[in-house]
């Protein structure tokens, strides 16, 4: 069954993946808001509504319609300076956003998470982002579809330094650890918010690509 979200929540807007897809949203006729918060303001469109500013003060005030949220936040250990302040964004923020969402009455979340998520990993990364999937998880969605892309590819504001090593590379790789390229991830994105089911969907990097495509 394919339903047309009309009234999008979109956290990450100003990430490689996020951009792309508030593009994207912005251009799609049947859309008539996207609340999108952000850290640093956005370009301004007649069906945007933008809130600037500390997330832990502007999420309890979000209001209005939400028929679909999109979850596009993330960070690199790196980016945030330790494991600590990187768990903070990808564990912490997301299960926050998701939780407001669920209260403004969106029955389905899509979330972007990563290739590798397993919360019993060895690998930091991969355990918190498993982490945050069993905490969404809990959170008891009508409908929640968790994105599994692997290394994207796409230029960024501020590149990292492991995509641009190994994104080249990754291309040459078969199946879902093939990179894929944040503008099919967007299109996917926006697609599998056009489905419409019950229950949770896990959604891997090589499906991913097909449905972007």
């Amino acid at each position: 069954m394919h339903l047309t979200p009309s009234h999008i929540l979109l956290a990450g807007a100003t990430g490689l993946t996020g951009e792309l897809l508030l593009d994207r949203l912005l251009n799609e006729p049947t859309i008539k808001r996207v609340l999108a918060p952000s850290r640093k303001p956005l370009a301004e469109h007649p069906h945007l509504e933008n809130p600037v500013g500390d997330p832990a003060i502007f999420l309890p005030q979000l209001s209005g319609r939400v028929d679909v949220a999109f979850c596009c936040l993330g960070t690199t250990i790196k980016q945030a300076g330790s494991e600590a302040a990187f768990r903070a964004v990808d564990h912490d923020m997301v299960v926050a956003f998701a939780q407001r969402a669920r209260e403004m009455g969106a029955r389905h979340l899509i979330v972007i998470s990563a290739i590798g998520a397993d919360p019993k990993s060895s690998v930091f990364y991969n355990r918190v982002k498993g982490e945050m999937e069993q905490s969404l998880r809990a959170q008891g969605w009508p409908q929640l579809t968790i994105a599994r892309p692997s290394l994207l590819i796409g230029e960024r504001l501020e590149p990292r330094l492991a995509e641009q090593i190994a994104g080249p590379l990754s291309k040459l790789i078969p199946g879902k650890y093939h990179g894929i390229e944040a503008c099919l991830l967007a299109r996917a994105l926006w697609r599998l918010a056009l489905e419409e089911q019950n229950g949770v969907r896990v959604v891997e990097s090589d499906e991913l690509r097909k449905l972007g495509k």
